[in-house]
């Protein structure tokens, strides 16, 4: 029991380092420590369409970006960006995920990914 108690404390401690978005919309709202990450992650077939946009308070970079295998493939990457925004169109049915970098302050992200 003590070893099950322990175990579920160590899992609650950790940090999701992405969440995937099941219907296809997320507001986006985080405070994101210096040199930290935040990743929002969908399944998208190819011609799928997301609608985004977002803006910090500082510079952040920002890719969206699918794995194959142990290579990253960046469909959009953007470095140092306080906002952005556009529409984004699958070419190839993929797990896709939008991250932000923060830089070398803490910033807070603000946006949404719709359908």
């Amino acid at each position: 029991m003590r070893r099950l108690c322990s175990l579920l404390c160590t899992i609650a401690a950790i940090p999701a380092a992405a969440s995937t978005v099941s219907t296809g919309n997320l507001s986006v709202d985080v405070a994101l420590p210096a040199k930290k990450v935040n990743e929002e992650c969908t399944r998208m077939e190819a011609g799928e369409s997301r609608r985004w946009h977002w803006k910090s308070n500082a510079p952040v970079d920002f890719n969206i970006h699918y794995h194959r295998g142990e290579e990253v493939f960046y469909p959009v990457k953007r470095d140092g960006m306080r906002g952005d925004g556009g529409t984004f169109t699958a070419k190839s049915g993929e797990d896709y995920c939008w991250m932000w970098t923060a830089r070398d302050a803490p910033t807070k992200i603000e946006g949404r990914i719709t359908k």
